[in-house]
């Protein structure tokens, strides 16, 4: 079993963050492990700017801020960047196994950063009636597949939820020449920032349906159409209020999740409401010497915030080991 000073596991702007700023603080053995072939994490397909506004006082798209801080990760010779290397196991003690083509390898890390990231809520967790035709995603693989891949969704668009990834994409998609029908946000105000509200929804002439809900999605091979309706603070229908909307795809933005069942196998306390780390401060967990930051340990708005906080976490692990050495 390999051993190591510091393991960061996530590529993205919290875990090469953390990486950096522990070196910084006299961290000189980091190995960051990343899963896609590429670091910068979810940046490489936010091909849209407003990114870097607080952290760099500039106003750069996903990939731009992103490779700021790839090139300081890989000139840092103090960090061993380990791509394609799919986390599978954590134990506790912080031993992790990890896979990459070709190989298996386990290690145990002295400090642990977990920087793993969020995922979205799905259809089924909003429980959404209906058939299961195709067409129906979630916004961020919709991003995805458009700026990554080439691909566009479908033609005419409705997305349930405002949350930011949605908005983002009713302007994405109308550049590319569908037509986004409508989004349906059950709350009485948006849940994305006000900006995107402006820019995707207001500039583009997209209806924005407040205090509504889809009650269900119709199609048999793609989707056909969703019905929807008014609904009052108790989320329930109010009588005839409802309405259908022609469409062939649907994207789900309804908020997101951290991602940490890794940090559950370690033994680490999880708040079931939130899917986060229980924690009495900023990006520490109930394992000494095992922190989590960014998206993993809570669901920010901008990455300008992930990067401020996950540069903390780097300290906090230079710290920890300065002052344990770390212990199995």
């Amino acid at each position: 079993m390999d051993e190591r000073e510091l393991v960061v596991v996530g590529g993205g702007p919290a875990g090469m963050a953390a990486a950096l700023a522990a070196c910084e603080h006299g961290v000189r053995d980091v190995l960051l492990l990343e899963r896609d072939p590429h670091l910068g994490g979810i940046l490489n397909q936010c091909v849209h700017p407003g990114f870097g506004l607080a952290y760099y006082r500039e106003v750069l798209t996903g990939p731009e801020y992103a490779d700021r801080f790839i090139q300081r990760v890989l000139h840092t010779p103090e960090i061993e960047v380990s791509t394609s290397s799919f986390v599978a196991e954590l134990k506790p003690g912080k031993v992790l196994t990890y896979l990459k083509p070709g190989k298996l390898s386990t290690v145990w890390a002295r400090a642990l950063v977990m920087a793993t990231g969020c995922r979205e809520r799905t259809r089924e967790m909003i429980q959404i009636p209906g058939t299961r035709p195709s067409g129906v995603f979630s916004a961020g693989l919709a991003q995805k597949m458009t700026n990554l891949e080439g691909l566009l969704p479908g033609k005419e668009v409705v997305v349930i939820g405002s949350g930011d990834i949605g908005l983002i994409m009713t302007r994405r998609l109308s550049l590319e020449g569908a037509i986004v029908r409508a989004v349906v946000e059950i709350q009485p105000q948006p849940t994305g920032l006000k900006r995107n509200i402006v820019q995707c929804l207001n500039d583009f002439g997209i209806p924005l349906y407040l205090s509504h809900r889809v009650l269900r999605i119709h199609g048999k091979d793609r989707v056909e159409g969703v019905d929807v309706a008014r609904v009052d603070e108790d989320g329930r229908e109010i009588p005839d209020t409802r309405f259908s909307v022609r469409c062939d795809t649907v994207l789900v933005s309804v908020g997101l999740i951290p991602e940490n069942e890794l940090i559950e196998m370690a033994g680490v306390e999880i708040d079931r409401r939130t899917n986060a780390p229980v924690s009495s401060d900023l990006n520490y967990t109930s394992v000494p010497g095992l922190f989590v930051c960014g998206n993993a340990f809570q669901v920010y708005d901008v990455v300008d915030s992930v990067t401020r906080d996950s540069l903390v976490a780097g300290r906090q692990a230079a710290e920890y080991l300065a002052a344990y050495g770390g212990v199995l």
